[in-house]
């Protein structure tokens, strides 16, 4: 993880990015929000703007078609940021890597923090994972 996040490890505000894919690891995405898993007890808040967030989850493999896109949302994240590649397509490109029109997962084309494979991960996962950014204790391998 880069930078301090002390003012931020109150609330987390999460935009969400699907670079391609079958939708599945988006429909996690979305149940993990749902009053049964409850992110909003965390701080965590889904944004409509990549500049008012802190985190940027992605999902689904990037394709060229994407790449771009993904590329101009990271930059408008604001510092410090953090990336959490969401499914096992967001890791590595998943059952989609050998695609001609697939670059792999998203650290082919930025930095990531936070990888959480699966196909599709389970809300938990993501629930633990944001929880351990907002506690200061995920560092992406870094």
């Amino acid at each position: 993880m880069r930078g301090d996040l002390g003012f931020r490890r109150k609330s987390l505000w999460v935009y969400h990015f699907n670079s391609g894919g079958c939708n599945g690891c988006d429909i996690e995405f979305v149940a993990a929000l749902t009053p049964r898993f409850d992110l909003e007890r965390l701080g965590v808040q889904l944004v409509p703007s990549p500049r008012h967030a802190d985190v940027l989850v992605v999902t689904g493999p990037v394709t060229r078609a994407s790449a771009d896109a993904l590329k101009t949302i990271y930059d408008q994240v604001p510092e410090p940021r953090i990336v959490v590649a969401f499914g096992t397509c967001a890791c590595s490109g998943g059952v989609f890597s050998n695609c001609y029109n697939v670059l792999g997962g998203a650290d082919k084309v930025l930095p990531v923090d936070v990888k959480i494979p699966g196909c599709p991960p389970k809300p938990e996962s993501l629930l633990h994972a944001l929880s351990r950014i907002v506690l200061g204790e995920a560092n992406g391998g870094r």
